[in-house]
C-alpha cells in the first residue's frame, strides 16, 4: 500500500500540477492588457506550479511515503491559493468588474478542477486510496460535467463557418449533459449499501461517449496545430482538453479493474506513472 500511496500521489501532482500551469497561462491570456496585477497573479501561480511539477518529477515509487504526504500538503495548499484566485477572477467578471476574453463558465470551470486537485491529495493523505461505489459515481459527476463544459466551449471557440464541427460539438455536449443527468439519477437512487446495481454498465456506457469525445478532440488538436480549421482555440487548449478526457478514460478503465479485482496495486501505480 505504501507503493501505491506514492504512485497514486505523484501521478495526480504530475498531471495536476501542469493542468494548473495552463490555467493561468489561459487565464492571464484572457485579461485585458490593463488588468495588469490580474497578470502578474496569474505569472505567479504559473511558476508556482512549474516549480510544483519539476519537484513531482524528482520523486519515484520508492520515496520516503512521509516526504510525500508532506509536499502533498504543500501542493494541497498551492491548489486551493489558486482555487481563491479563479473565484475571485469569476466574481469580478460577473459583477461587470473586469470584462476580457475569459468566459465565466471557464473560469468555474477552471475553479472546479483546482478544488478536486486539492480534495484528491487530502484524501489520499487520509488513506483513501481504493474508491467506493459511492465515490466511483461522484467522480463519473465531476468528469462528465467537466466534458460538457469542455465541448461547448469548442463549440463557442471555432468559427462560425466551420458548421460541421461546430455541430458535432454541440452534439458532444447534449450527449454529456445527458450522461451527467443520468449519473445525478444513478447518484441520487444508490441504496445505501456498498454494492450498486448497473454501476458496470454505467462505467461501459461514459467509455463509450468519452473515447468518441476523446478522438474528436484529438482530430480537432491535429487540425489546429496543422493550421487546417478556423478557430480561436490556443493549440494548447486544444491538447489540454484533450489529456483531460484521456484522463477520465484512465480513471474508467482504473475503476473497473477496482471492481472487478483484475489489477494489482503495483500494476495499477506503475500505469499511471508512466501514463
Amino acid at each position: 500500500m505504501t507503493e501505491l500511496f506514492v504512485g497514486r500521489s505523484l501521478d495526480e501532482i504530475l498531471f495536476w500540477s501542469r493542468i494548473m500551469k495552463e490555467h493561468s497561462l489561459f487565464l492571464k491570456l484572457g485579461f485585458n492588457h490593463d488588468d495588469s496585477e490580474l497578470i502578474q497573479e496569474a505569472d505567479q501561480f504559473y511558476k508556482l506550479f512549474e516549480s510544483i511539477e519539476t519537484k513531482a518529477q524528482t520523486f519515484s515509487i520508492q520515496t520516503d511515503p512521509q516526504q510525500i504526504k508532506q509536499f502533498n500538503i504543500e501542493v494541497h495548499n498551492a491548489a486551493s491559493m489558486i482555487w481563491a484566485f479563479k473565484r475571485k477572477i469569476l466574481g469580478l467578471i460577473i459583477t461587470c468588474k473586469i470584462s476580457g476574453n475569459n468566459f465565466p463558465l471557464l473560469v468555474d470551470h477552471t475553479s472546479r478542477e483546482a478544488a478536486y486537485f486539492a480534495n484528491r491529495l487530502k484524501e489520499l493523505n487520509e488513506g483513501k486510496l481504493k474508491p467506493k461505489p459511492a465515490t466511483i459515481i461522484k467522480e463519473n459527476v465531476f468528469f462528465l460535467r467537466i466534458m460538457a463544459d469542455h465541448a461547448k466551449f469548442i463549440g463557442h471557440l471555432l468559427d462560425p463557418s466551420e458548421r460541421k464541427l461546430v455541430d458535432q460539438a454541440r452534439e458532444f455536449s447534449h450527449d454529456f449533459d445527458q450522461l451527467l443527468f443520468q449519473a445525478v439519477d444513478l447518484e441520487s437512487m444508490r441504496p445505501q449499501s456498498e454494492t450498486i446495481p448497473l454501476l458496470d454498465q454505467f462505467l461501459d456506457e461514459n467509455r463509450v461517449s468519452v473515447k468518441s469525445l476523446r478522438d474528436f478532440k484529438k482530430t480537432a488538436r491535429d487540425l489546429i496545430e496543422a493550421c487546417k480549421i478556423k478557430s480561436i482555440i490556443h493549440p494548447l487548449l486544444a491538447d489540454h482538453v484533450f489529456r483531460e478526457a484521456d484522463r477520465f478514460m484512465h480513471i474508467i478503465d482504473l475503476f473497473e479493474a477496482e471492481l472487478t479485482g483484475t489489477s494489482n496495486s503495483a500494476e495499477l501505480t506503475n500505469h499511471e506513472l508512466h501514463h
